[in-house]
């Protein structure tokens, strides 16, 4: 535990002997002395060390980073409320920090109204209500999570880029800003693979959060491919409830009578978009090396309906699971398929009124053995 009394006083006047003032520059015992004591831990590695004494101006400066960091807020339980975080509790046949603390840019610079994460990737601030407040900080390597995900979730889509070779191509079903779409397409051109990210997304206006965030983080419109619509196994039409400001999680509603759709539509509360099937999002690509779902709820009948296809040119899926239920189908038809689970943490659940409520989202990482290979790593 962390050393609250101790942190306060550096914060003030400065650390206790042989340290040297607020003000001077950031030396290596600085920073293992303001990790240790603010957040009870070492640096993830000397690469951490090096780049923090390279970024931060002062001693100050680099404490009031950790300051505001989401670590430190956990760690007085402003975030999660406890110490023994349910995101340290997954199951995993591959090492998930040690794939994430292989992809941390120790270059990343603060971008201003940008929120920078351990990637590199700048998130423009407006995204989410959420980082408001912490416009030109970087934010930390999520271990055991940040403000967007777990490491069980990082480290099931950074494995996908980890296997990927010259090339790499992803979808994102249900992709909002744009997260999954710039921060693989980010890490595998780090690796210096060539990328292509899809992303399907039903809200207008994070579609345009999209191409801002693709763009600020330098993928070209050569790389990258957007389509709104409601990620589907099939063709057709759903509603989509329009959003009214920083909303996420919008579920569509499918099989609507046209009659009843024209109704909604008029009602201002739903659009009428396409559902785009997966066959579709492909392409006449032979292989997509990642496919990240989260489709609040719809996760399960995808996969079923369209197993074939998915085995047959998916090598990674990363999906985000909302209820227990779903997480024993998607275990069913995957394994059924032959399909590798390498990476799972269940739902977290609370029991309201005699019934399981979901109250954060599972995570599953796959690999098909039929283009990855059957061996374990």
């Amino acid at each position: 535990m962390p050393d609250l009394g101790g942190i306060f006083y550096a914060l003030r006047y400065g650390w206790k002997r042989k340290t040297p003032k607020l003000q001077e520059r950031v030396r290596m015992a600085d920073v293992v002395r303001s990790y240790e004591g603010m957040l009870g831990r070492a640096p993830e590695s000397r690469r951490i060390i090096e780049h923090q004494i390279k970024t931060s101006e002062t001693v100050t400066h680099l404490i009031r980073n950790l300051a505001h960091s989401q670590e430190f807020a956990r760690i007085l339980g402003r975030d999660m409320g406890q110490q023994d975080s349910p995101f340290n509790h997954y199951h995993a046949s591959v090492d998930v920090r040690g794939i994430i603390e292989s992809h941390i840019n120790d270059d990343r610079k603060p971008k201003a109204e940008h929120h920078v994460n351990f990637l590199g990737v700048a998130v423009p601030v407006k995204v989410m209500d959420i980082l408001k407040d912490v416009g030109g900080q970087m934010d930390v390597v999520p271990i055991p999570a940040n403000y967007h995900a777990d490491m069980a979730e990082w480290a099931a889509a950074l494995r996908s880029v980890d296997l990927a070779s010259e090339t790499y191509t992803m979808i994102e079903l249900g992709c909002g800003w744009g997260c999954w779409m710039n921060n693989m397409g980010t890490a595998a051109k780090a690796r210096g693979l060539s990328i292509h990210v899809i992303g399907i997304e039903g809200d207008e206006r994070h579609i345009e959060f999209a191409q801002e965030t693709l763009q600020t983080n330098h993928i070209s419109t050569q790389e990258y491919t957007l389509i709104r619509g409601i990620a589907a196994s099939r063709s057709g039409y759903a509603l989509f409830p329009r959003s009214k400001g920083d909303e996420w999680g919008s579920e569509p509603i499918f099989d609507v009578s046209e009659t009843e759709s024209a109704k909604a539509v008029a009602g201002g509360k739903y659009d009428r978009l396409r559902m785009v099937p997966l066959e579709e999002a492909i392409g006449d690509r032979a292989k997509i090396d990642l496919l990240h779902i989260d489709i609040q709820g719809g996760e399960a009948a995808l996969i079923e309906e369209a197993i074939q296809l998915i085995t047959e040119k998916i090598g990674y899926l990363t999906i985000g699971t909302h209820s227990r239920a779903i997480e024993g189908r998607l275990f069913d038809a995957l394994l059924t398929a032959g399909w590798i689970l390498e990476i799972e943490r269940p739902a977290v659940l609370r029991i309201i009124d005699g019934k399981p409520v979901t109250l954060v989202d599972g995570v599953q990482g796959w690999r098909n053995p039929q283009i990855h290979g059957y061996y374990t790593a």
